[in-house]
């Protein structure tokens, strides 16, 4: 959201002035300016006890960023997407397709197994290693999490994950209203959404984790 600039400047003039907070959100919201953008504008000023008003980290965009959270979620959705590929044809193999000629199942079993694997045993380790530099660096220096790239790409993840999920769930009730329910099925449902659910947990743990530190550097 962008933030006018009437509005931040009128506010570290109200501070500098040592008004109040709260008195400027008042008088704000009684002019009519949109509660969202005074809290926004707010925001923008830390709350700490110094002579001036001093302004917070705003959110970036740079291209080594851009390009790290690019590496990472992309190896994070390959990654999904070859270990649900490889279970499949594993239930695929233990519980075969009647329907389905034998040799030519397990030939294309093989070649798909074949590929999942490999791109397991690449992406993975790529994204986990990653992962691990990146938590270390924003640790080290908490304004790397201010990144609008990681908070887009965060967020973009969850939703697919979240749809993901609901269609699971409506394609098992749908077959199950079908009466055409079999334990591959089955299999395949519990497949998807384990894999999606670690997805979203995953990202939710992590947005669950930034929150958690705002709430520790915010003033008492």
């Amino acid at each position: 959201m962008a933030i006018n600039e009437d509005l931040t400047t009128f506010l570290k003039q109200g501070l500098e002035r040592g008004l109040a907070r709260s008195e400027l959100e008042t008088v704000l919201l009684e002019t009519g300016w949109p509660s969202d953008q005074v809290r926004g504008a707010l925001d923008g000023f830390a709350e700490v006890d110094f002579p001036i008003p001093v302004p917070r980290p705003k959110p970036y965009l740079s291209a080594r960023e851009t390009f790290i959270y690019l590496v990472l979620f992309s190896a994070m959705y390959v990654s999904a997407f070859s270990l649900g590929s490889l279970v499949f044809q594993l239930i695929n193999r233990a519980l075969p397709d009647p329907s389905v000629d034998p040799a030519f199942a397990l030939q294309a079993s093989r070649d798909v197994i074949r590929w999942s694997i490999s791109w397991l045993i690449v992406t993975f380790p790529v994204f986990a290693i990653v992962s691990w530099r990146n938590d270390r660096g924003a640790r080290a220096d908490p304004t790397r999490r201010l990144s609008k790239v990681r908070r887009w790409l965060t967020y973009l993840t969850l939703f697919v994950a979240a749809a993901v999920l609901v269609g699971d769930v409506a394609t098992l009730v749908y077959n199950v209203l079908g009466g055409e329910l079999t334990t591959r099925f089955v299999l395949k449902v519990l497949t998807v959404a384990l894999i999606s659910g670690s997805v979203f947990g995953y990202l939710v743990l992590g947005v669950g984790t930034e929150e958690a530190r705002k709430m520790e550097e915010a003033p008492q």
